[in-house]
């Protein structure tokens, strides 16, 4: 498509948005809730409140579906699988520890002071 041709059908859809425009701010029913949303700003601006404040007064099912969607977001799927329980015994010490990730503070003590390999040289068991 030349140049030309794209500009001629920018300004064509330009064209017919306005009219789209004009015609609902003629609307009554857009006048209408333009006024309702602008006073219930103008109130809760009065009051201090939020709109999730607002909410949350009007239907109190709905924090509480919005904050277990939060829980739950924020905690482990449970389609995930678990990591496994990985079992170290430290033979010069004959500490054990237990741990189902790679960043437990005695694990990662352990790996500093005698290397990643040498630690993993002691992995006991590991459980699924």
């Amino acid at each position: 498509m030349s140049l030309l041709n794209e500009y001629m059908q920018k300004e064509q859809q330009l064209k017919q948005l306005q009219e789209d425009l004009q015609r609902l701010e003629g609307d009554q029913r857009l006048k209408s809730e333009l006024e309702f949303k602008s006073k219930l700003e103008a109130l809760m601006n009065e009051f201090g409140k939020k709109p999730t404040d607002v909410i949350a007064m009007l239907d109190p099912s709905s924090d509480q579906r919005g904050s277990s969607a939060a829980s739950k977001a924020s905690a482990t799927p449970s389609n995930r699988r678990k990591r496994r329980l990985k079992v170290y015994k430290n033979p010069h010490t004959g500490e054990v520890i237990e741990t189902r990730g790679g960043n437990h503070k005695g694990l990662r003590s352990w790996k500093d002071e005698y290397g990643d390999e040498t630690v993993e040289s002691w992995l006991e068991q590991q459980d699924s």
